[in-house]
């Protein structure tokens, strides 16, 4: 067993020796609170589905790990350990145009997955790497999903305008407004404006939530 980087809800993520190569190993393990049957079904599919997910995120042009090995049996994945620093231990520190640049290459990134039905399902800055090359890597596609609609699209930037604004407090406004310019130069005029209208009526709901 390598070194334990992440012990999530679904799975744990490992860097480890594989092949002579640096890897990351994802394991899923058994859920005693679920019906063993119905546990190795959940497992194998949510297996499945992230490779699958990653894959379509490449072809859309959106830079994600090298995927190596996919072992259904036991519910693991062998990817790629992507060589870089997380954006979230470098986006307080650096100027405010490092910063601003960096959003809106993430607003690309962002827009490129929309545009292609792919919701990420966890943006935030701890599952985005900064290579050395200076390209944004997207990791974690475990909650991911396909899907064109305007609400999927909204609850995934408010998700991450909410992961912003709780690590990156300060500078929550200029890294979201940045996001969205980059956003808009793939998606377009019309469908930012319908995503920012979406964002701004999860964001009611959540008051209203909130206040009952």
């Amino acid at each position: 067993m390598g070194i334990l980087i992440k012990k999530g809800a679904e799975a744990s993520i490992y860097m480890e020796e594989w092949c002579g190569r640096k890897v990351i190993f994802k394991r899923r393990y058994p859920k005693k609170y679920r019906i063993p049957e119905l546990d190795k079904i959940l497992q194998i599919r949510r297996t499945k589905h992230e490779p699958q997910m990653i894959h379509k995120a490449k072809e859309a042009g959106v830079p994600t790990p090298i995927i190596f090995l996919v072992d259904l049996e036991e519910a693991t994945i062998v990817m790629e350990f992507v060589e870089g620093v997380r954006i979230k231990e470098i986006l307080n520190e650096i100027s405010s145009e490092e910063r601003v640049k960096i959003c809106r290459e993430i607003g690309k990134l962002v827009g490129k997955l929309h545009k292609n039905g792919i919701i990420h399902g966890d943006l935030t800055t701890s599952n985005m790497i900064l290579t050395p090359h200076g390209s944004i890597v997207l990791i974690d596609f475990g909650l991911s999903e396909q899907s064109f609609e305007v609400e999927a699209r909204g609850v995934d930037l408010h998700l991450m305008r909410r992961a912003l604004a709780s690590t990156h407090y300060k500078y929550v406004n200029e890294c979201f407004n940045a996001v969205i310019e980059g956003y808009r130069e793939i998606m377009g005029d019309d469908a930012t404006m319908e995503v920012l209208d979406k964002i701004r009526e999860i964001e009611r709901r959540g008051r209203y939530v909130a206040r009952r």
